[in-house]
């Protein structure tokens, strides 16, 4: 592993993997296997399976920290990957969160994801929001299955890994007080013209 990929280690306020609950559910993930790859595996599909996405369930409270989210059971596509993040770090293994930009409808809004470094691969994004019957995000590695397509103008994959969260995300889970109000104002990013996604034709 690369020096630098110690950044994406650390535990901090909302990547909060030093937590005693955190910590132990990390335990549990990796006990029995010995390969980073199968760890990671585990937790994403923890993540994905049995924590669920605030909006699709409609669900309170709103989670930020990923002891939050591991307590209460539910999250936003952004908490779901600071949780992610977290259980990875705990077991030792680098995780970054990353962002697209997606059309919601009405508009754009940012969507959470997570890098996580496997060594046979290198950064590998993953997407643990949660699976619907229009959702199918896998991890399959080095093949990327992750839950949304980048194909509309003005949609874009945002290319950096982010040791935490932007802070548009962390405004939006930390001033909101219900499932409804985070809808109702889900954080966006202006573009920068070399990121933009032009639809051909």
């Amino acid at each position: 592993m690369s020096m630098t990929h110690g950044r994406y280690l650390a535990s901090s306020p909302i990547i909060d993997w030093q937590h005693p609950d955190v910590l132990a559910k990390a335990r549990e993930l990796s006990s029995g296997l010995d390969n980073d790859e199968e760890v990671a595996r585990r937790c994403f599909e923890f993540v994905r399976d049995e924590i669920l996405h605030s909006g699709d369930h409609h669900l309170d409270p709103v989670t930020l920290r990923a002891s939050e989210v591991l307590e209460h059971r539910t999250g936003f596509c952004y908490a779901k990957s600071h949780l992610l993040a977290a259980l990875l770090r705990a077991n030792g293994i680098p995780a970054g969160l990353c962002y697209q930009r997606l059309s919601d409808g009405d508009g754009y809004c940012l969507h959470g994801l997570n890098a996580v470094y496997l060594e046979d691969h290198g950064w590998y994004r993953v997407d643990a929001r949660g699976n619907s019957s229009t959702v199918h995000a896998e991890f399959d590695p080095p093949r990327e299955a992750l839950a949304f397509p980048v194909a509309q103008e003005g949609e874009a994959d945002l290319p950096e890994i982010w040791e935490e969260p932007v802070p548009s995300v962390v405004l939006v889970l930390s001033k909101c007080s219900s499932y409804v109000e985070v809808m109702r104002n889900l954080p966006d990013v202006e573009l920068i013209p070399e990121r933009v996604v032009r639809t051909v034709g």
